[in-house]
Formats: C-alpha cells, structure tokens, sequence
C-alpha cells in the first residue's frame, strides 16, 4: 500500500503512515469512486429482464414512422467475458477482465455463442445454415454465412433486431426524450472517449437506464442482427431489417467514441467478419407466444 500523501510504503493493516502519519482508512475510502460500489455482479450466464412490448418511433428523422415490438427479453448487461469463456471455453478480449464486456468477437462468434448457449440450456437454437444449428465448424469468412437464418419462433438465445435494440436503449414503454440510454447525462451513464481512460470497465459500473439495462450507450458497441440499410418508412411490427446487405449494425458507442455515437439514435455498420476491442454484444430472448 502506498501512502497518498508522502508516497511512502505501507504494511498492509496499518491505519496510519509510519512516516508522516496520515490515516490510511480515510484516504482510501475518500478516494474510492462511489460507481464502484453500483457494480453488478454477473453470473456465469446472462441475466434476463422481460422488455415489455409497444409502440415507438424509431430514429430521429420526421420521416422515420412508427414501430411495435411485441414483448421479448434482453441481457442485463453486456455479454462478459466470464460468461463468454463459460459457454465457449475461451477469451479472445484484448483488454481481460472476467466482468468486462468481451470484446474481439466478430458477427460470426456471436451468433455461435448464441446456439451454443440455447443448446446448453436445451433451449431451440435461432440460428441455422441449412440444417446445421451447430455453427462453430463454420469459418467466419465462408460465404455461407450469407445464408444464416434466424427463427425468431425459436425459444433460444439471439441478437437483438435493431428494432429491439433502440427501444430497449430508450427505456421500453418507460422511455423517456434523451440522448442517452437513461438520460442526458453520459458521464452517469456509459464509459466513452472522455472518460474511459482508454479501456473497457465491468459491466454495470454505470446508471442503468429506465427499465434496468446496463451499458446500452457506451463501453463497447453492439452487435445488432440486421443488415444496414435505410430505417423503415412504412408502419411495421417486429421489424428484422433487410433481406441483404454486406455489413450488419452495431450499435450503442463505445470507449473509444465521442458523444454522438453513443447517442440511442446513432447507426454504425461492420463486416460480419470484423473484429476489435470496442465491439462485443448482449442477447436476447423471443416470448415466442407473444410474436405476431
């Protein structure tokens, strides 16, 4: 232990500096951010919360009309990277840490821990190419990812639409006009370029918005399903983006992003195949008695 006023070591036990008497306890426990004290703990597999459905406006331009999502649930917090290694034996982050967001995981990966978790839990897998639902013999980069498919009927575990993800940032039937998954305030909310000193955080070490996410604007962005491509015009209901495309959306900013990005409206796009330290996912379940 270091001493913060004289710099000086300190055994561990001591209440005071041996060389300049300061007391230890109180400058630790001044100097120790209270959003520690907020943290989540994750379990070794996601924590489910029901999103209950409705009506919205999805985007930010006039043109943009109304969506309705029927109910459905999503992670809590982003995927860890305890949770990552739980389900696939592995930990491809840069930045490690077992509550941190994993990170390093393409489009591909994500939609294999997806299967490989519902299959654990003896759940339906969403995900399918051809007959296989067991996906991890697949090369991210074989084109025939081009024909994966989700049934969103299926009981099991999948991305987020982007749908889903916007209306969940927002706060569901709670939501509320902010920039912010919670508000208008990101310092509260999400660690972004300004103040993540360089480097992903655990998960739920931030303000949760209205209906108890975490980390929905900042930290790493989100992998979404859909293809990027122009947001609906036409009234729609349970929209899952369009049929082609070459990248697939990710959303909700990152560490490394300004302000702008990490807003609940801002749209980015990737490569299925891409990868990096600013990119990892959360999951989501259908109430498949629910579905229109």
């Amino acid at each position: 232990m270091i001493c913060a006023k004289c710099g000086s070591n300190v055994a561990d036990g001591f209440k005071f500096c041996p060389n300049c008497g300061q007391n230890i306890q109180i400058i630790q426990e001044a100097k120790a951010p209270l959003i520690e004290k907020m943290s989540v703990k994750s379990g070794e597999t996601p924590n489910l919360i029901l999103i209950n459905g409705g009506t919205f406006t999805m985007g930010t331009n006039e043109f943009h009309r109304k969506i309705t999502l029927t109910p459905f649930s999503m992670s809590e917090t982003l995927v860890t990277q305890k949770q990552y290694e739980y389900v696939m034996g592995k930990n491809p982050s840069k930045m490690k840490g077992e509550n941190r967001p994993v990170e390093c995981v393409n489009w591909c990966d994500a939609l294999i821990f997806c299967n490989t978790l519902s299959m654990a839990q003896k759940l339906t897998p969403c995900y399918s190419i051809g007959n296989a639902t067991n996906l991890t013999s697949f090369d991210s980069a074989s084109p025939v990812w081009k024909r994966v498919v989700c049934n969103f009927t299926a009981s099991g575990y999948r991305l987020p639409t982007e749908a889903e993800w916007e209306y969940a940032a927002r706060g569901g039937k709670s939501m509320k006009d902010a920039l912010f998954a919670g508000g208008d305030n990101l310092d509260d909310l999400g660690w972004y370029g300004e103040n993540s000193e360089v480097r992903t955080h655990d998960v739920g070490t931030r303000k949760a918005n209205e209906i108890g996410l975490y980390d929905m604007c900042g930290n790493v962005a989100e992998w979404c399903w859909d293809y990027i491509g122009e947001l609906p015009v036409q009234p729609q209901t349970n929209p899952h983006g369009p049929q082609i495309g070459t990248m697939h959306v990710k959303r909700g900013g990152s560490w490394l992003d300004d302000r702008e990005q990490c807003t609940v409206y801002y749209r980015s796009g990737s490569a299925p195949t891409g990868k990096s330290s600013n990119l990892g996912f959360r999951v989501c379940r259908s109430l498949v008695d629910t579905i229109m």
